[in-house]
């Protein structure tokens, strides 16, 4: 009979945490927990969770000095009696002395399918090189750099809209967190495989910590920028150099990449980017960088110092009106989000509170997101976070979303059309094309005769829609679906299409004119 497992938890971040809540569900007896030292007076949520279970914690800021393992730490470790080690997040070298000292040895959750993709960076170059798959492995932990015998592996497709935050929030977060616990059973159980692995396919990659690591190669094909770009969004973000025309140069980070296809733009600048043999381009939805293949990749957001932008307002001055007065409703608003903030910094929020310089993480940024959707039932993103990463920056994006959902007016969106005469009554209908928010005429303005059946009279001359125009509905739609209606909550939603109803039901009579004369034309 397996012996009962004594469970040494080694590592960080709410990945860490969930791993031993998990754990803890399963009734496992984890007998201490070892993470980082606090930063300033927030402590790490791994910690915050074992002291919530009274399970003791030791916070280490180093296990070992040139190379040899602490005396002191090593004792607290040994005083625990662990028979198992579970190393789910760890950034710390651990030795040999800790990584054997269990009896049952130290088992690791890697982000990559292994043996490819060994080191710290394993999901964003899972990204940059293009894989067609994403995936996890749990490890038997050895001397080598994650090189250990598998005792599980699971993968997944990587999605054409996949960055580094969404592949890890989408599968390699819950199913890691699951597998965890499943590859502990198997330990329990005694049942655990022991797969050494090949070193056929074996890849050692750089650290993307580093920053000369994080500059894009924009001498390469559109493909592999906007796979570099994606490997590191929503950090740190891909660097590029802009020269600008007084011969400086300004380092600024690239966001929300994907590969361009909607045709010609309307350019409202362009960018001289070093490395890049032609100009990037300024346009209404973003920058447009040519690959060496011809091919284009947007860039929705640049991020210059601190401050994030909308690549498209890259030559806007600050000039939009600011707001500056709240209502009680809101200010009372505002100090529920201070303590939105306060929960997860786990310190005092000034105006000039910014979120990451604070401390706050990848993860922190989803907590704040669903904690703020929770609260106000806005539209939010990852993205308003980095748009706005100081509380009273933050603060007024919130009001913003507040009140664009709460206002009533309606928006007229101007067309070219006739007046349409039937059943005694007089209708507008437009005659142009729909896309991307407007009425506009189809390519070369080729237009398509819509006749009376009953009298063969001419009705009106419509837009007749060419592949490009087609092409352009299409990626618009495309940028909809995964832009402002991915923001959307479900509630909002609902009430959208609530409002819709209510327009078809007021306009019912004038819609069945139209049907009437347009299903026999």
């Amino acid at each position: 009979m397996a012996q009962p497992l004594r469970i040494a938890i080694i590592g960080q971040s709410n990945f860490a945490a969930d791993v031993l809540e998990l754990i803890l569900e399963k009734k496992y007896n984890v007998v201490g927990v070892f993470t980082i030292p606090d930063k300033g007076s927030r402590e790490d949520i791994l910690a915050t969770t074992a002291a919530r279970h009274n399970i003791p914690v030791f916070k280490f800021a180093s296990w070992r000095k040139k190379g040899v393992a602490l005396p002191d730490v090593l004792e607290q470790y040994k005083s625990v009696k662990a028979t198992l080690n579970v190393l789910p997040f760890c950034s710390q070298f651990i030795p040999m002395e800790v990584i054997d000292g269990a009896d049952l040895g130290s088992i690791c959750y890697h982000p990559s399918i292994l043996p490819r993709h060994r080191g710290a960076s394993a999901i964003q170059w899972t990204l940059i090189e293009g894989d067609e798959d994403a995936g996890f492995t749990i490890f038997w932990a050895d001397d080598g750099l994650d090189t250990g015998p598998i005792l599980l592996q699971k993968q997944a497709p990587v999605e054409p809209t996949d960055t580094l935050d969404t592949i890890y929030k989408r599968f390699l977060y819950p199913e890691g967190v699951k597998s965890m616990g499943v590859a502990v059973d198997l330990v329990a159980a005694g049942t655990a495989p022991k797969i050494t692995q090949t070193e056929i396919g074996a890849t050692y990659d750089p650290a993307m910590f580093k920053e000369e690591n994080q500059f894009v190669d924009l001498h390469q094909p559109a493909r592999n920028i906007f796979n570099f770009v994606r490997g590191l969004d929503s950090q740190p973000g891909a660097l590029a150099v802009v020269l600008n025309s007084n011969g400086s140069e300004e380092k600024v980070r690239l966001f929300g990449a994907h590969i361009y296809s909607a045709g010609p733009v309307k350019q409202l600048g362009s960018l001289q980017l070093k490395g890049l043999k032609t100009l990037a381009y300024i346009h209404q939805d973003g920058l447009l960088i040519q690959g060496t293949d011809g091919n284009f990749v947007n860039v929705r957001r640049i991020k210059k110092g601190s401050k994030m932008i909308n690549a498209a307002d890259w030559f806007k001055q600050s000039d939009q009106p600011q707001i500056t007065e709240f209502s009680e409703d809101e200010l009372l608003k505002k100090e529920i989000l201070r303590g939105v903030w306060n929960s997860i910094l786990k310190a005092p929020i000034e105006a000039e509170t910014d979120f990451f310089a604070a401390g706050a993480g990848s993860m922190d940024v989803v907590r704040l997101v669903e904690e703020c959707k929770d609260a106000f039932d806005v539209p939010l993103e990852n993205e308003h976070v980095f748009m706005a990463p100081v509380f009273e920056e933050f603060f007024v994006e919130i009001v913003k979303n507040l009140r664009q959902g709460s206002s009533a007016s309606g928006v007229e969106v101007p067309f070219e059309g006739f007046v349409m005469r039937a059943n005694k009554r007089e209708i507008p209908v437009p005659t142009q094309l729909f896309i991307n928010g407007e009425f506009i005429d189809a390519e070369g303005k080729k237009t398509l005769d819509i006749i009376n059946p009953t009298n063969e009279e001419l009705i009106c001359k419509v837009a007749c829609a060419s592949r490009s125009d087609v092409d352009k509905a299409v990626q618009a739609a495309h940028n909809a679906f995964y832009g402002s209606w991915k923001q959307v909550s479900a509630r909002q939603r609902g009430q959208l299409m609530l409002k819709l109803a209510d327009l078809m039901e007021q306009y019912k009579e004038d819609l069945a004119t139209i049907e009437s004369v347009d299903s026999g034309a």
